[in-house]
């Protein structure tokens, strides 16, 4: 009877034995492989953290959003006259902007954790002193003859974003007469969202028609108390803007177009202090129409979580495929320094363990701190893993070098973690340790060697 020849199949698998080199190649084609359901994992991450922020916009909607303090802005219409297509004269209404000479906010912040599902959302109330001066309007800078200007038609505005998340009234102290301030802005030119009110800017003296040439200024006072969400942040529109704020919250991120000159930031919460003068903005203390934005020099307090799961999860993710390459090639140096067979299969296996627990992570960190979550996804990873390879290895020392080398690069990523501004160094520095250590466990072993002991099997 005729021997039966070997399959092309057959050929291939007995060429992969038998080669070094095209048994990495394998090896580094399944590494690739597993890079589908580690994409995989990434996407769930990130769907998770697109869920959370669906919530934080639905308890923000109810609550208060994340509010930008703009002024107050003292604006005054005057009478303008444009010519049609058919040149003929028509009479519209535009309007000037006159910012503060000082801007004083000085206030509280109370931030609360809020449970929604699963997660958490951080929002506050703020309790805020602002007053200050305004300039007497002066219209000759501005190029606009005072015939036109409506005078009586004089508005202060301040800008909100979230009107929802006012809780008082708004009373404003304007000189020695008081006004409550109304929703709504007549001009969108400088603030889009916001609450307004007329003020008068009568500087005669009392019971006569003579001029008070003495008086400068109008002073300005009210008390603001806002609800919000995740940030508060403030418009510097003061000629001098002074802000101070204080709160309890332990994890406060400054950010914005400019940091605070003065904060404290201790176990019981935060202090800061912002100067800003008008020198350090694009945009002049009075001008017309809509020329200017504002937006761009605002400046404030982010109120951080204290762990966010989503940001660590990915980030360890991100090291899945050195995870799995290093993993890989412990197998197999084992299988070359111990003549123990391992099939593909078994490294796909243990590549959908590895995979499978960043999956893991990211659910146990939705309900118990991050830290714990990890120590618990890497031991049962490590006791699933070193389970398995015993049955391949046939032996406890094998599977115990498995399970040490997998503490070791779960306990690196761990601590990469950790150090978030020495990722980077610690991460270099680590695989250079790892690449030394490679190189000088394999400098004595004859890769020929073994090839042609492979094929005299």
């Amino acid at each position: 009877m005729e021997n039966q020849q070997p399959t092309s199949f057959e050929k291939l698998n007995t060429k992969i034995k038998n080669s070094i080199t095209l048994r990495l190649l394998s090896i580094a084609f399944l590494v690739l492989i597993l890079l589908i359901p580690t994409s995989m994992i990434e996407s769930l991450i990130s769907e998770r953290e697109y869920r959370r922020e669906d919530v934080t916009r639905e308890v923000s909607s109810k609550w208060g959003g994340s509010q930008t303090i703009t002024g107050p802005i003292l604006t005054i219409p005057y009478t303008k006259y444009i010519k049609d297509e058919e040149k003929n004269l028509i009479q519209t209404k535009a309007y000037a902007h006159f910012l503060p000479d000082v801007l004083n906010i000085n206030g509280n912040l109370s931030p609360e954790i809020r449970y929604r599902s699963i997660y958490e959302i951080i929002v506050y109330n703020t309790q805020l002193k602002i007053d200050g001066n305004f300039s007497i309007p002066d219209f000759n800078e501005l190029g606009i003859n005072e015939t036109y200007i409506l005078w009586d038609e004089a508005f202060v505005s301040l800008g909100i974003p979230d009107m929802k998340g006012i809780k008082d009234n708004i009373d404003l102290k304007w000189d020695e007469k008081t006004y409550a301030f109304n929703p709504g802005i007549e001009t969108n030119d400088v603030i889009g969202s916001g609450v307004s009110t007329k003020v008068s800017l009568d500087n005669k003296l009392a019971g006569t028609e003579e001029v008070d040439t003495t008086k400068k200024s109008f002073n300005f006072s009210f008390n603001l108390n806002l609800n919000g969400s995740s940030f508060l942040s403030f418009i510097p529109v003061g000629k001098e803007t002074n802000v101070s704020i204080q709160s309890n919250w332990v994890h406060p991120s400054f950010n914005g177009s400019s940091l605070p000159d003065e904060r404290e930031i201790t176990k019981d919460g935060f202090k800061a202090h912002w100067k800003e003068l008008h020198l350090n903005r694009n945009y002049p203390q009075q001008w017309l129409g809509n020329i200017h934005n504002v937006y761009d020099s605002s400046f404030g307090v982010d109120l951080l979580l204290p762990v966010d799961e989503y940001q660590k999860s990915t980030r360890s993710a991100k090291y899945a495929i050195m995870f799995i390459s290093f993993t890989f090639l412990i197998f197999f140096f084992i299988e070359i320094r111990n003549k123990k067979r391992i099939h593909p299969i078994q490294f796909i296996l243990v590549g959908l363990a590895l995979t499978i627990f960043y999956a893991l992570l990211v659910s146990l960190s939705e309900h118990i701190h991050f830290n714990n979550a990890y120590l618990i996804s890497s031991a049962a990873i490590i006791a699933m893993i070193g389970s398995y390879s015993i049955t391949i290895f046939k032996s406890g020392k094998l599977t115990a070098l498995m399970s040490g080398v997998l503490l070791l690069l779960y306990g690196f990523i761990f601590t990469i973690l950790q150090l978030e501004d020495y990722a980077l160094l610690m991460g270099s520095v680590g695989l250079f340790m790892v690449l030394a250590v490679i190189m000088y466990l394999s400098r004595k072993i004859d890769w020929y060697a073994i090839a042609r002991g492979k094929k005299d099997e």
